[in-house]
């Protein structure tokens, strides 16, 4: 653990999901496997655009509405949507195509089994201070097994625009109604989590389990207020405040 500034009494904590409490690449590299293989097979009309293609037209959606970047599901299906359409479906065969590939995704991306030091360091923690979970993904935290130790679960697209906006952070801080230094928040992502807690007033624990280093993380503009390896240095963290 490693401290950069001093930190106020913690009275609540929130969590990042992805690639704090588990490892997602896994995750999202199978279901990004399945989805592909599912299309190409059910759908054989997708096979008019290589993964090039594909990859470029999500992208352009952007371009087209940015908030999409707001919400990964919705992203997806829009892609998927929109991409048969212009292959030639028509909008109620495209439509359906994208419902049913989603309730694939979202099944698949839930289908993983959290590591048990997780389950341990979060029921300890949620026994001495409210926990609220602010996530950019759309993991389903029931089927995962963490929603009992969270007081609030936040997504981005369904409560507001992604980290480091404000949106997500600022329903967190109202529903614990505690100053917000008191609020610590927890993960990986130097700009989402570091950057967006500590522009919205947050204090920011930095989950850095790679080895990495402030000099040598390039898009860190704003240093954590402490930094852990392990998430059950969390529990450190909360005896000595």
């Amino acid at each position: 653990m490693r401290f950069y500034r001093s930190l106020e009494p913690i009275k609540a904590m929130t969590f990042d999901l992805d690639d704090t409490l588990y490892d997602n690449w896994p995750i999202i590299r199978e279901v990004e496997q399945k989805a592909t293989q599912w299309l190409l097979q059910t759908h054989p009309i997708s096979q008019q655009w290589d993964k090039a293609q594909w990859q470029a037209f999500k992208f352009k959606l952007i371009e087209q509405n940015p908030m999409l970047k707001h919400d990964v599901t919705e992203w997806r299906y829009q892609q998927v949507k929109q991409g048969l359409e212009h292959l030639g479906y028509d909008d109620p065969k495209a439509t359906e195509a994208a419902k049913t590939l989603i309730r694939h995704v979202l099944e698949w991306r839930s289908d993983f089994d959290v590591p048990h030091e997780t389950h341990q360091v979060l029921s300890k923690l949620s026994a001495a201070m409210p926990l609220v979970a602010i996530t950019n993904g759309n993991v389903n935290v029931d089927k995962i097994g963490l929603s009992q130790y969270f007081a609030l679960v936040l997504k981005a697209g369904p409560d507001g625009r992604a980290k480091p906006f404000a949106d997500m952070f600022d329903k967190a801080a109202d529903f614990l109604a505690l100053p917000r230094q008191h609020i610590l928040h927890v993960g990986d992502h130097v700009v989402t989590d570091v950057e967006g807690a500590k522009r919205n007033g947050f204090s920011a624990c930095w989950f850095n389990d790679k080895g990495f280093t402030p000099r040598d993380t390039r898009r860190m503009k704003l240093l954590p207020d402490v930094e852990i390896s392990d998430i059950e240095q969390l529990l450190e963290l909360r005896a000595e405040r």
